[in-house]
């Protein structure tokens, strides 16, 4: 089994938010046996969607075989003015090139949603990317992630996740991969 961590965030830094998570999600995919690559969407170099181009981009070719090969996947997002962030769905739009496969962009993967905002509305992002995942034929978990940032780490040292939100990406994990390790 192969997973795919799927960091939809322009942060580069490893102490950033999404790269704490991505790291979280894959240390704990490592520890039960799950083989896994994180996709940074801000180091890929995936040009702006334009399928009138002659030639696919390489970068594009890489992701979608990333995509593509993966058996699991976790989407990682925060929520930008009421959804994902422009760059994440462009990256996603670029699967068009999977629609003459067979099996056609994602279909039967399963995708984990993971988002967070500063407020209590990181389900918008939840909502978004399940729109997305079910378009590209995979089936979403019925558990996601949606997070309040001002609670995501804890109080006594923000280079930790919180237990609560430790609790509930490890039940996502558990549930993405149960059946396989059965």
């Amino acid at each position: 089994m192969k997973a795919l961590i799927f960091n939809g965030a322009l942060e580069r830094r490893q102490e950033s938010t999404s790269g704490k998570l991505s790291q979280y999600v894959s240390e704990q995919l490592s520890q039960v046996g799950i083989a896994n690559t994180i996709f940074n969407l801000a180091d890929s170099g995936i040009p702006l969607f334009d399928l009138s181009l002659n030639r696919v981009p390489n970068a594009v070719k890489i992701m979608n075989n990333l995509f593509l090969e993966a058996d699991i996947h976790f989407w990682l997002s925060p929520l930008y003015h009421g959804s994902i962030p422009g760059v994440m769905k462009n990256c996603l739009d670029w699967l068009e090139i999977s629609a003459q496969n067979k099996p056609a962009y994602l279909t039967d993967k399963h995708i984990g949603l993971v988002c967070w905002a500063d407020g209590v509305q990181a389900l918008q992002g939840i909502n978004a990317m399940d729109a997305i995942a079910k378009s590209l034929r995979a089936w979403t978990l019925p558990f996601s992630v949606p997070m309040m940032k001002s609670t995501l780490f804890e109080a006594d040292n923000p280079n930790v996740i919180s237990s609560v939100y430790k609790c509930k990406l490890d039940l996502m994990i558990e549930i993405a991969t149960k059946k396989n390790r059965a």
